[in-house]
């Protein structure tokens, strides 16, 4: 037998005011609004009747409701502000010249989601897939006109990314192993283990893995971005020092279920310090070292290492120069090569006379 529901009661209307927000949401914008019959239209389409009236009624019930949910306040604070303040105080606003509704205040602005999105989109640590998707998770919080257009110029660039699809697994399992607490019950910070991967000419799209496929067991303490790469600091117990990996580098990483060592070494290490020292996160042997530039690249050499445990000197009217730990490397000559005459290090001998050799190597190609 049919229920009999009373003359004139419509069906799921108590839905109608969700689905009418979550529309505007998506279909509207400063310059694209909607109007009352297309909301009707689009609510008959998903089974609820609607008029043309009710719709005005919904959405100034979402406008109290976005008010009071905005600045914590009661029913009737928020009906008294909207009638004081008007367009000022409300969520959605009603168009006169284009006829239309559109969602005036969003929680988050049109060029804040198109920054995210590029910044995520430049992230090397993320295949392209990834990007994708994480791109079009927050551009969910504009509407659809505006996620086009952030899309469209967001992937217009052809950047370089990881082939490494599992950048996001191995973040997650990283994170797992350095939690003091992990699915609600107390964790101890265990080891990982993982196999490293490096490119070889023979095929330069397929990376394949180092030390011939044996597995790294390191203790994680630390996840980094760094130019636009994500590194996972780690104690190695074989050397006994901290080490930077790229984590997009890293494939079946696993939980080993060993306590972590090497605390000592990780809390003596000053990361802000660490990552200007470290050269596009390649290591070396540390030594101090001084070095002479011309003025005009203070600026420069300062972005560079900061002024945290770095001694600036004056020399003379037209050089200043740094004593600096500095790991040791041929990325760190190659930097330093990049200023030409301009800069030039003075001591320590041994560091001089490595940076000789380095120049006659790349002298002997020519």
């Amino acid at each position: 037998m049919k229920e009999i529901t009373g003359q004139g009661k419509k069906q799921n209307q108590k839905l109608k005011p969700y689905l009418v927000l979550q529309y505007l949401l998506k279909n509207s914008d400063e310059n694209h609004v909607v109007s009352a019959p297309q909301i009707v239209g689009y609510l008959q389409e998903a089974g609820i009747d609607a008029e043309r009236r009710s719709i005005y009624r919904d959405i100034e019930e979402i406008n109290k409701a976005m008010l009071m949910a905005e600045k914590d306040l009661y029913l009737d604070e928020a009906k008294e502000e909207l009638e004081e303040y008007g367009d000022e105080a409300r969520y959605i606003v009603y168009d006169a010249n284009k006829k239309g509704f559109y969602v005036r205040e969003r929680r988050y602005e049109f060029d804040e989601i198109r920054l995210a999105a590029e910044t995520i989109y430049a992230s090397k640590y993320l295949a392209e897939s990834e990007a994708k998707t994480l791109v079009d998770l927050i551009c969910s919080f504009v509407s659809e006109h505006q996620a086009e257009k952030i899309k469209h110029d967001v992937f217009l660039a052809d950047r370089v990314k990881t082939n490494n699809r599992s950048t996001f697994n191995n973040i997650s399992t990283i994170n797992a192993a350095m939690r003091y607490e992990l699915d609600g019950e107390r964790h101890t910070p265990e080891k990982i283990s993982f196999k490293y991967l490096k490119h070889t000419i023979n095929d330069v799209k397929r990376q394949i893995e180092r030390r011939k496929g044996d597995q790294y067991i390191v203790s994680p303490y630390c996840l980094l971005l760094n130019e636009g790469n994500y590194y996972m600091l780690a104690y190695e117990d074989k050397r006994q020092k901290i080490i930077t990996y790229r984590v997009d580098r890293m494939r079946d990483v696993r939980l080993t279920g060993e306590p972590r060592e090497g605390r000592e070494a990780f809390e003596a290490i000053d990361l802000k310090t660490y990552i200007q020292r470290n050269f596009s996160m390649f290591g070396g042997d540390e030594k101090t070292v001084t070095i002479r530039f011309i003025n005009p690249l203070l600026d420069t050499v300062i972005d560079r290492f900061g002024t945290n445990r770095v001694q600036y000197s004056r020399i003379d009217d037209r050089h200043f120069s740094i004593t600096v730990p500095i790991g040791i490397s041929d990325q760190f000559f190659g930097w330093l090569c990049g200023f030409g005459n301009k800069a030039k290090i003075v001591a320590p001998a041994d560091v001089v006379e490595r940076f000789e050799q380095y120049i006659d190597k790349i002298r002997s190609l020519y």
